[in-house]
């Protein structure tokens, strides 16, 4: 059979006809040549003698190994093999199935079935074809009966049915024989038999399935429950992975095909009996067949624990087969559940740290399981530790197929379950939910639209769970999960109905979440406001926007989710987001839901939510007739204005109805929205005023109904006059006016609109009620000393503000109301908490709207402040006094001067305050009432430098019993010596001397206008023992010197400012009549000395006045005149002027603030430049090195008017060099860019003056007031002779200017 041959083998196929085929050869028993075939080593194999030796049962073995192996060896040569599959594979089929029926050594069985794959691996299936039906036809027929060679065969077709080629079911012939042998070798014993038997009936069962030959019917039906009792039962008992695997395969088709469905509703008569092999057989399979659901579970369990994964994965998927397939029913399921299958399962999960597909397989069978609720329960307790460490995992990765089912089963868990969660479960849970719906609003790990519902759910679920209260940890986590899973749902392309109602009903069970015990007030407060973060910022500008895009079911729950929130009682988070509505134009977006989705269920929800919407804007209660009128209330605006058009007596509903119109229009008008137009509403109103009068008048309507009626009349009333002429009734304004008069009604009481409430101020018929109203809102105001708060509101209501502005106005009658409420209060004998009440009111209006004043003195507050001072029977107390007081401080603080010029009231009224002013009491015990008047006073001696209270202005300076108090309490301040300095303005005397000063000071104001040339202004230099007592009001020098030598810091203050007006008004009078002072040089030295300590004085203003007032002093030149030698040897003066130079010569220290420092010195500097005999010392002073460095420290923006004032009479007194000229020159021209740059700065508007007090003490108020007075009318402004000085931008422009001129003049000189 076997030939050496020493010949190289030729190797192309295709010469093979003619070189690979020697026809002169032929093998030793005379086969002919073509069966010959050579092999790569140069041998040759006879077919013929190979097919006789194999086939030969009495073959020695290891002669039938041999030439087996020397055929696989040659066809392992690809010509070789490619020969026998094109010419010679038939020829070896009956040989290699022979060979493998004939031997029981399993070597041969295996080189047999090792041949027989390598021939069948052609293209050409034919081969694979036959061997499969003569090796079926073998076992079909029991012939070998369950031998070692059966085995073989047995494994052999298994190989073969495995391969890839078509249609070989269709080869096998007997098919029922084949398939009745191979159920009865499932019986035997042998593991092994068993599981290439299982193999072989999933094979052809699959090759059935897929079959184009068949007819339809199942081979494997007849033995169903048989084969799935005995597969059943091998699984129960094999420890083998590979038998597991077969079983498993094998029941996962028979499960598919039903066959357990079919067992399972059949039990014992799905059994053909007669199949059997007798009849205790058929007796065993008739008593197991009720027991198959029980022994499936218990076969199961092995292949659950099994190490191998495909094991395991195999089972996993023939469990969720078994529980899904048609004609499952719910008892296999709960037998599973009862038999312990689900703790096997939720082992095997939680074996598998969390890794896939193990953990997607095990979740939906888990899935199935969970349906057998009752007895899965318990089995889900056990494993619910292992469920929330997969859902921790399944969170993680995007659209994870068991996120769905595994957040069920938690649910199921939650809900079946109440109170088993512990408290580290639950925050464990939170924090994981969280996640995932942040993960999935940033688009970072998606979730199905199921998963995001049943997040929703179990979060819900968790947050109703007692462990979850007062735990703080949660509060940021569930805060974050309420927002992520709104803003998850507002994207319209991923839109799903059920996502965005889940996400709301997890808000608004946040909400509730937070107003509950659950946490401290602030934990509380924190949570809730959060969520109504949300709804403002996030879910109300993607409704409005968004609303017709919607469906009506989505629009329902944002509503409800508002209006759960609105429900909450007494809640600043409902205001919050009640006002948030109503500026967004609420009341016109839930029309516009009505107009899109026209249905009761919409119309319901919109008019209860605006009924709480009510409810929280204007108070608890107040949304009722919305409530009431719900069903009956049409869904278009213009309806509702056609309804309230109509006659309603005796018709409740209709009645009920109007109410609730009414209130609809006067809430959304409060909130400027307009549901209709305005033509139609007053056309409204008009027509339910003039068809219901009778009602209206006879008390139909209460009284709060009849004050809405009021503004919503008066609102749309004013906007016709503010923008155009709408036509309306004047007999339904007459109704309305009489409604009022006749019913019982209060202004401050509800909302009201500004335009309303200007349009009821303009309308003069109503100006006495009004005027009780104003009444009624002073008392209210004055016992809390707040605003109303209407209803739990504070916005939209009458207030300080709104009466202010229109006070302010004066085009309205407002500033009459009140200066006739004013006048009839002091006429009527009013009470004097009314008239205190209302002016201080009118004080209010006056500080919120300074304008006021002016709109008050117009309509004569000047003539009720008299009639309130002499027309009245009222004792006039000090609180009275005190209250007009500070009322007439106010007016004259603010009103403009022309608008004083023609009310000769004044007069009266200061003479009626000096009456009261209590002179005769000590210094230290004059009450804050006088101190007040004192004010008062001051303005009127102001107000007199404009030429207006003249008269009253004369009365207060030649009063002499003022005059008298004002001398007491100078003395009393001299008494006190150098301890003065202690008695600041929180001392009485302190505080009286301060207003004492402060009347001085604007009496030397108003002394030039009121008596021209009347004061003899050299007799306040008398010396002390020849001084003549003054007969009007003043102080003379030498006092004002004491006092600002001794005083404290504001009393230097005040002094100063005296001191220099008294200065200025000698020095133009002196210029002016050229007359010589008669006083001493030792007179003058100690006022210089006085003002030269203070040059320095931390206060930059007092330092500047007394510099000044030096300056004035020098510029006279009389102590040159006596004495040549007193300022060259002044030690102060040039320690003065050295200080000056030396400060603005050092580079560190030429700061724009230390420059500003240096102006008092600077003045004192140019007064002693201006003498004629000018202080030797001087020149070295300022000599050519210090101005150097001057010039070298300025720059454009530290420079200032008094410098630029210094260096002209630097100049002009010849101390400057053409060097020095022209670098100060070159700066001057960069400054001057500068300026004009910064231009807008220059000139400040006086703002003190218009400013609202701040304060609560009004004495303190007062004093203020006047000390800013004093310090703007008397700023550094005038140089020693009088001369003006520049102050801001232009004015240092300006003196730059004048700097040029001198310099042109100089060069031209």
């Amino acid at each position: 059979m076997f030939f050496n041959d020493s010949r190289e083998p030729d190797l192309d196929l295709e010469e093979e006809d003619e070189s690979y085929f020697d026809p002169s050869q032929s093998c030793p028993q005379g086969h002919r040549s073509t069966l010959i075939l050579r092999t790569q080593q140069g041998g040759s194999i006879c077919l013929l003698c190979f097919s006789n030796l194999v086939s030969n049962p009495l073959s020695p073995t290891l002669h039938v190994s041999y030439a087996l192996s020397q055929l696989s060896h040659a066809l392992s040569q690809p010509q070789f093999l490619h020969s026998i599959r094109s010419f010679h594979s038939h020829i070896l089929v009956s040989p290699l199935v022979k060979a493998l029926s004939s031997f029981d050594d399993e070597p041969i069985a295996r080189q047999v079935i090792d041949l027989i794959v390598n021939i069948c691996g052609s293209d050409d299936g034919s081969v694979c074809c036959e061997f499969v039906a003569r090796v079926s036809d073998s076992l079909a027929s029991g012939a070998l009966a369950w031998s070692r060679r059966q085995v073989f065969m047995l494994h052999c077709l298994g190989v073969l049915l495995n391969c890839q080629t078509n249609n070989l079911y269709a080869h096998i012939k007997d098919k029922y024989s084949l398939v009745s042998n191979l159920v009865v070798g499932l019986q035997l014993p042998s593991e092994e038999i068993r599981g290439e038997i299982m193999f072989v009936l999933y094979k052809i069962s699959i090759l059935q399935y897929t079959s184009e030959d068949g007819d339809g019917s199942d081979v494997l039906l007849a033995f169903g429950t048989k084969i799935l009792h005995l597969v059943v039962d091998a699984l129960m008992k094999t420890q083998i992975d590979d038998v597991r695997l077969n079983c498993l395969a094998l029941l996962m088709v028979l499960t598919q095909r039903g066959f357990f469905a079919s067992a399972n509703a059949n039990d014992t008569s799905s059994m053909n009996f007669y199949e059997a092999d007798n009849f205790i057989q058929a007796a065993e399979v008739k008593r197991d067949g009720p027991r198959l659901n029980i022994s499936f579970a218990e076969a199961i369990k092995g292949p659950l624990l099994s190490s191998d994964s495909q094991v395991q994965l195999s089972t996993l998927d023939l469990l969720f087969h078994y529980m899904s397939c048609d004609g499952a029913s719910g008892k296999q399921i709960q037998v599973l559940v009862e038999e312990n299958v689900a703790d096997y399962v939720f082992e095997v999960l939680r074996l598998s740290e969390c890794k896939d597909p193990v953990v997607s397989s095990c979740i939906r069978v888990l899935d199935l399981l969970s349906t057998a609720e009752q007895a899965f329960k318990q089995r889900l307790a056990i494993g619910f530790g292992t469920l929330i460490s997969v859902v921790r995992y399944v969170s993680e990765v995007p659209f994870h197929p068991a996120q769905s089912q595994t957040l069920k089963l938690i649910w199921n868990y939650i809900s079946d379950c109440p109170g088993m969660l512990s408290t580290s479960q639950i925050e464990e849970l939170v924090l994981i939910l969280t996640r995932m719906l942040k993960m999935h609003t940033v688009a970072e790990v998606g979730m199905l639209p199921e998963a995001f519902i049943t997040v929703c759910s179990v979060f819900v679920a968790l947050l109703k769970y007692s462990s979850s209260h007062g735990t703080l940890n949660l509060v940021t986590s569930v805060q974050e999960a309420s927002k992520h899973a709104i803003l998850a749902c507002l994207d319209l392309s991923e839109k799903h109905p059920g996502q965005i109602l889940h996400s709301l009903y997890l808000l608004k069970e946040t909400y509730l979440y937070g107003n509950g015990e659950n946490f401290n007030e602030s934990g509380n407060i924190e949570l809730r406001s959060y969520v109504v973060e949300v709804c403002i910022k996030q879910l109300l500008p993607w409704i409005v926007t968004t609303i017709n895009e919607l469906e009506e079911e989505i629009v329902l729950g944002v509503l409800e989710t508002f209006h759960s929130l609105l429900l909450q009682d007494c809640d600043i988070q409902a205001m919050r987001l009640a006002k948030t509505l109503v500026s967004s134009s609420w009341f016109c977006f839930s029309f516009g839901c009505l107009g899109l989705y026209p249905t009761e269920k919409m119309k319901c929800r919109v008019y209860l939510m605006l009924s709480s919407l009510v409810d929280v804007l204007l108070g608890n209660g107040s949304g009722k007739p919305i409530r009431d009128s719900a069903l009956y209330l049409p869904a278009d605006p213009v309806d509702l204005l056609f309804l309230l058009g109509q006659k309603s007596s005796h018709n409740l509903e209709l009645s009920s109805c109007q109410s609730a119109i009414l209130l609809v229009l006067y809430t959304s008008s409060l909130y400027d929205e307009r549901l209709a137009d305005e033509k139609l509403v007053l056309a409204s109103l008009d027509q339910y005023l003039l068809v219901n009068s009778r009602d209206l008048q006879y008390g139909a309507a209460d009284s709060l109904a009849v004050m809405r009626l009021v503004n919503l009349y008066a609102l749309f009333r004013g906007l016709a006059k503010m923008n155009y002429q709408i036509p309306y009734s004047s007999k339904a304004e007459s109704i309305l006016f009489q409604l009022m008069t006749e019913n019982e009604w209060d202004l401050p009481s509800s909302g009201i609109h500004s335009v309303s409430l200007k349009w009821l101020f303009q309308q003069e018929k109503i100006s006495k009620l009004l005027s009780y109203q104003i009444l009624r809102f002073s008392r209210s105001t004055s016992s809390n000393g707040t605003d109303i708060i209407v209803q739990g509101r504070n916005d939209r209501i009458l207030s300080k503000e709104a009466i202010a502005k229109l006070v302010a106005a004066g085009d309205n009658y407002g500033a009459t109301i009140f200066v006739c409420l004013l006048t009839d209060l002091a006429k009527d004998n009013g009470q004097e908490h009314d008239i205190i009440s209302v002016v201080t009111l009118m004080e209010t209006i006056i500080t919120i709207f300074p304008a006021a004043s002016n709109q008050l003195c117009l309509c004569g507050i000047g003539k009720a402040i008299y009639t309130l001072c002499y027309d009245t029977s009222h004792t006039f107390s000090p609180q009275i006094v005190k209250a007009i007081s500070v009322l007439s401080f106010k007016i004259l603080r603010l009103v403009e001067p022309e608008i004083l010029s023609s009310d000769e009231n004044w007069l009266a009224v200061t003479m009626k305050l000096m009456e009261n002013l209590d002179t005769s009491e000590a210094a230290d015990r004059w009450n804050q009432g006088s101190l007040v008047v004192i004010g008062v006073l001051s303005l009127v001696l102001h107000h007199s430098t404009n030429e207006v209270l003249l008269e009253a202005s004369k009365a207060i300076l030649f009063n002499t019993s003022l005059v008298s108090a004002i001398n007491s309490i100078i003395d009393a301040a001299h008494l006190k010596g150098p301890a003065l300095v202690d008695h600041d303005e929180g001392t009485g005397i302190g505080e009286s001397l301060i207003y004492v000063l402060l009347l001085n000071y604007f009496s030397l104001r108003s002394l030039p206008a009121v008596l021209p040339e009347f004061v003899d202004w050299k007799n306040f230099f008398d010396l002390p023992n020849r001084m003549q007592p003054l007969s009007f009001i003043g102080i003379h020098c030498h006092d004002l010197c004491r006092l600002m030598h001794f005083g404290s810091s504001l009393v230097k203050l005040v002094a100063s400012y005296s001191l220099l007006q008294l200065l200025t008004r000698l020095s133009d009078q002196r210029d002016k009549n050229h007359f010589e002072l008669k006083c001493t040089v030792g007179y003058l030295m100690s006022v210089i000395g006085v003002l030269e300590g203070l040059i320095f004085y931390s206060d930059l203003r007092v330092a500047m006045n007394c510099g000044l007032c030096l300056s004035i002093i020098l510029g006279w030149e009389m102590l040159d005149m006596q004495k040549t030698t007193l300022i060259e040897k002044n030690s102060w003066c040039r320690l003065i002027v050295e200080e000056l130079a030396m400060s603005l010569a050092a580079p560190c220290l030429a700061t724009k603030s230390f420059i500003n420092h240096h102006k008092p010195a600077i003045h004192v500097a140019v007064a002693l430049l201006r003498l004629q005999k000018v202080p030797g010392w001087m020149r070295s002073v300022f000599n050519d090195t210090c101005i150097s460095c001057i010039i070298e420290n300025l720059s454009a923006t530290n420079v200032n008017t008094e410098m630029v004032f210094l260096f002209r009479e630097l100049l002009n007194s010849e101390y400057l060099k053409t060097a020095h000229i022209a670098n100060l020159n070159q700066m001057l021209q960069a400054c001057r860019q500068y300026l004009y740059a910064d231009i807008t700065q220059d000139d400040q508007s006086d703002e003190h003056v218009k400013k609202t007090g701040t304060t609560s003490n009004d004495v303190e108020e007062v004093c203020e007031f006047l000390i800013y007075l004093m310090s703007s009318e008397s700023s550094p402004d005038m140089d020693s002779r009088g001369s003006h000085i520049a102050i801001g931008n232009k004015q240092l422009l300006e003196e730059i200017e004048l700097f040029c001129r001198t310099l042109t003049v100089e060069d031209d000189s």
